[in-house]
């Protein structure tokens, strides 16, 4: 029941924040915002404040912004409707949407930087056999402090140190055990390793395993807002990277897209990890959400904003006509793609136990 709630918790702050950033560029640019919905489905709540009725309905799996005079067919040419405005007006509206989600992440991971999260440490857990750090006479326990000549103590700069010198013959370590620094030449193997976008890359490899030991890292207020920046910029542009391998067939849709089954699943894993995982749930939903909304397709931002661009360039809008055919094709898409993800989800996550059931 907690996984339910965190999850509904969790795609209602990613469309309230998407949608308020539609709703205050309107307010903004002063364009008349008739309702301003959470949910679809069956209405369990509305109120009414000034000329926008707020509402949310049973199922939390989208929401919209509705504005005056948004569509060609409903225009009646009033200064407080959206069509009366300029192009640039009306990309604000659009772009705000996906922006503020933008934002939220990296507000979500600045916060996580500064509160603090568990990290593991540079302890020595466990030795592979064949490869250099067991031949140099490392042991289990032993804490790698330094690479090198660079101070490390947890396990992610000790792998970033290690990985980078891949073009070395060995790298020089210092360990603690049992209160004396002991140093070692260690000889690096090179590794071919699967990246998070299933691409090949040649990793430096001492042959050892984290001890289970966790310490929780914090950084100050302006450092955390540096990283926070940093992390939000590299999962940009992996997120593109592995959308640019899905159009070009590197990547299958099985193993990287996702829906509302598949975002469930994750949620109920990730709530009993702590509300700094959440929390880093919450950021890269948002941030992925926002890339995925600037993609110029029908009904997304991101084809709403290449429309105003084609209208920029024509010097004229499209027609009532040309307009519904767009929507239409948009719609239908929007929907493709669900049922396929929901699909991708429920063969991903069940397709074991439903051909169990199916072989009985």
């Amino acid at each position: 029941m907690i996984s339910v709630l965190i999850f509904i918790f969790i795609l209602s702050l990613l469309i309230i924040v998407h949608e308020f950033g539609h709703f205050i560029a309107a307010r903004k640019n002063g364009v008349r915002v008739e309702n301003f919905s959470l949910g679809f489905g069956p209405q369990i709540f509305k109120t009414k404040k000034n000329d926008t009725e707020y509402s949310v309905s049973l199922i939390p799996l989208g929401g919209y912004v509705k504005m005056a005079g948004d569509s060609r067919s409903e225009y009646k040419g009033q200064s407080d409707e959206y069509l009366s405005k300029s192009v640039g007006s009306r990309f604000q509206i659009i772009f705000f949407g996906p922006f503020l989600n933008y934002l939220l992440g990296f507000l979500f991971f600045w916060c996580i930087f500064f509160a603090g999260y568990p990290s593991l440490t540079s302890k020595v857990g466990g030795l592979i056999d064949g490869y250099g750090a067991k031949e140099a006479g490392l042991a289990v326990g032993d804490k790698i402090i330094v690479i090198d000549g660079t101070r490390v103590d947890l396990w992610d700069d000790l792998q970033r140190q290690i990985k980078k010198r891949k073009v070395k013959e060995s790298v020089e370590l210092s360990v603690l055990r049992d209160n004396q620094e002991l140093k070692f030449k260690v000889p690096i193997k090179d590794k071919v390793l699967w990246d998070e976008l299933g691409e090949k890359h040649s990793l430096g490899i001492i042959g050892i395993s984290p001890f289970d030991e966790i310490v929780e890292v914090r950084h100050g207020f302006f450092e955390s807002a540096y990283l926070g920046v940093k992390k939000t910029i590299d999962l940009t542009f992996m997120t593109y990277r592995g959308l640019w391998m899905l159009v070009s067939g590197k990547m299958s849709v099985r193993d990287s897209v996702t829906g509302p089954l598949g975002i469930f699943y994750i949620t109920s894993k990730t709530a009993k990890l702590g509300i700094i995982a959440v929390m880093h749930l919450i950021a890269v939903l948002s941030v992925s959400l926002a890339l995925f909304n600037l993609l110029p397709l029908p009904i997304l931002d991101g084809g709403h904003i290449f429309l105003l661009g084609l209208e920029k360039l024509r010097k004229k809008a499209l027609g009532v006509k040309s307009e519904n055919i767009v929507n239409n094709v948009g719609f239908t898409l929007m929907i493709t793609i669900a049922l396929l993800v929901t699909y991708n989800d429920i063969l991903r996550l069940y397709g074991d136990k439903i051909s169990k059931f199916m072989g009985k």
